[in-house]
């Protein structure tokens, strides 16, 4: 009926029907806009030199359409147009053309379509002389690692750490990557914690201080990336299932993307 409709606006041309259902489209997406879209397909993969990844996510609003085979490929068609034109930014990906159209003007069609808010959720990007890319989940959450060395073992080992990243979520690749903003929260709340302590009442700052010291420790160990025990083999951590499979193995960098 819409496709009639349209034809009906537009006596007959089949092109300006096209332009009628597309600003349809873009209208049906801005009445949604204040809806949540918390549900979609998260999407990552590396070129075929495997020295970059991509991670996308196609947000709608139910499981229903994130399911769909269609949306799914739609999701896919999207990376593919990502990784042909080696793009760096969601803005770039919005603007570029598939099939003839831009991005944009292609989800667009598809809000008209299925009358759900669909967007380009996220976008990452990763560099390195080895990208491993993977996807958990039926489409829920995308990891890529970034890695030092290329070669067949090293990616094998980059699946494996992007699986403890998928399982983990550390919050950085080793201490002295964790991001200021991080250290100071943490330290922040450990602090607060030894303080609301009865049994810490009227104990000098510098006790509090070394227990915050060993809790800080405590807290790497368990969220950075390399001193996390290895989830295939706990008796070991990341770092050494690395140093394990090659020594000039290192871990570069992550993106780590779940839905909602």
């Amino acid at each position: 009926m819409d496709c009639r409709k349209a034809l009906m606006e537009s006596d007959g041309d089949f092109e300006k029907a096209i332009d009628y259902l597309r600003k349809k489209g873009q209208k049906v997406a801005a009445l949604r806009s204040d809806r949540e879209a918390k549900e979609g397909v998260v999407i990552a993969k590396t070129t075929a030199d495997n020295t970059t990844g991509f991670i996308i996510t196609l947000a709608c609003e139910t499981d229903f359409v994130a399911k769909n085979a269609d949306f799914v490929a739609f999701a896919q068609n999207i990376m593919d147009v990502a990784i042909k034109n080696n793009l760096s930014s969601l803005e770039a990906l919005q603007t570029a053309k598939l099939d003839g159209a831009t991005i944009a003007d292609k989800i667009n069609d598809q809000v008209a379509k299925i009358g759900e808010k669909i967007q380009l959720a996220r976008f990452e990007r990763i560099d390195a002389d080895a990208v491993a890319a993977y996807i958990h989940g039926a489409y829920r959450m995308g990891v890529l690692v970034g890695l030092s060395k290329k070669s067949p073992a090293a990616l094998e080992a980059g699946k494996d750490v992007a699986m403890q990243i998928a399982a983990m979520n550390p919050v950085a690749v080793d201490a002295d990557s964790v991001s200021p903003d991080t250290l100071t929260r943490e330290k922040s709340i450990i602090v607060e914690q030894i303080k609301n302590d009865p049994k810490m009442a009227g104990k000098p700052d510098e006790m509090v201080e070394k227990i915050a010291a060993g809790k800080l420790t405590a807290f790497f160990k368990e969220n950075t990336l390399i001193a996390q025990p290895f989830v295939k083999d706990q008796s070991k951590t990341v770092g050494d299932y690395l140093k394990s499979v090659d020594p000039a193995i290192k871990v570069t960098g992550f993106k780590r993307v779940q839905l909602g």
